[in-house]
């Protein structure tokens, strides 16, 4: 598993996962403000021709970079069943059991044939026997209790949802960012 580096905007506010090599690029064209936690890995360069020393560059786990900020950094992510999966913590928002992830299936709770929209606010994780039991109706009509309300999550939120190795200091940085929905969880 590659190690990925939470990468912020000069406030502090989390923009985006990247690799090491996108985190090496944007340190070596001095695009690194500051950066904060432990060394995340140490890169192995060329040896220098003059001193005959191998370049080094240490990678910290959060780094934070200048630049202009685009909208879409900041917007909410784009709805995927894993993350919807992960959001509701691999538990059917109907009777309330875990499942593996290829045992559940996304539900929207207003149904697609009754004008109900494919959005995080909208949508939850259902085994498969909850979902056929359910169909096409809404959770009161097929008298099914809603265990939690569906939310978007925001970015910091997303990413953290995004990523299931997340270092302590990476950590930090996100819970900042976190709503009440998703304190709750941590």
């Amino acid at each position: 598993m590659q190690t990925q580096i939470l990468r912020l905007n000069k406030a502090g506010q989390a923009i985006e996962w990247v690799g090491l090599e996108t985190a090496a690029c944007l340190y070596t064209k001095n695009q690194v403000v500051w950066s904060y936690g432990q060394i995340a890995t140490r890169l192995h360069g060329g040896y220098s021709r003059l001193t005959g020393k191998q370049s080094l560059l240490d990678i910290a786990s959060v780094i934070a970079t200048d630049g202009f900020m685009h909208a879409d950094d900041m917007m909410s992510p784009c709805l995927s069943n894993i993350a919807l999966f992960q959001r509701d913590e691999f538990i059917c928002l109907y009777c309330g059991k875990n499942f593996g992830r290829n045992l559940l299936t996304r539900d929207h709770v207003i149904p697609k044939g009754k004008g109900g929209k494919d959005i995080w606010e909208n949508c939850v994780s259902a085994c498969k026997a909850c979902n056929n039991h359910k169909a096409c109706r809404t959770p009161e009509e097929a008298n099914m209790r809603l265990l939690a309300i569906p939310f978007r999550p925001n970015k910091a939120e997303y990413l953290a949802l995004a990523n299931r190795h997340i270092l302590t200091d990476q950590m930090e940085f996100l819970v900042k960012g976190f709503s009440k929905n998703m304190r709750k969880r941590i």
